[in-house]
């Protein structure tokens, strides 16, 4: 799937050197990575904090979300387009896939979350749902 290349400037954030490297990284992975990930990734060239502040920010700038990994960790992936479908809020809704062979978690951003009734005086803030099994590129014979 195609996805539109985006950039710093479409998320009113400034073009810092970690920015754009952490950019550019999550760019060129098709699953999410975790904060240690990148900080291996990029081979300690910048600090945890300067890390860690840069995910904060593409956070809170609707760049990328948080996936939830089996083992209780975090792994960030980038927004793609279909989180913003519509003009409607910020949204997540689709299943998140983690391959038991590579250890991968993929967005599928085509198989949404079903919708939960829930009681009376719950309200839902975010959903999470996270598949586990073999995906298609070690599925292959």
């Amino acid at each position: 799937m195609e996805h539109k290349v985006l950039s710093l400037s479409d998320f009113d954030l400034r073009p810092t050197p970690c920015r754009i490297e952490v950019l550019s990284l999550l760019q060129s992975h098709e699953y999410a990575l975790s904060q240690g990930d990148i900080e291996q990734e990029l081979s300690n060239q910048f600090d945890r904090v300067t890390v860690y502040r840069t995910l904060k920010s593409f956070l809170s700038q609707g760049l990328i979300h948080k996936v939830l990994d089996d083992i209780g960790g975090i792994k960030y992936a980038l927004c793609k387009e279909l989180c913003h479908q519509g003009g409607h809020a910020h949204q997540h809704d689709h299943v998140h896939f983690k391959c038991d062979q590579c250890g991968q978690t993929t967005c599928l951003e085509l198989v949404h979350i079903p919708s939960i009734n829930l009681p009376a005086n719950f309200t839902k803030k975010e959903s999470n749902l996270l598949i586990q099994g073999i995906c298609n590129l070690c599925n292959q014979p």
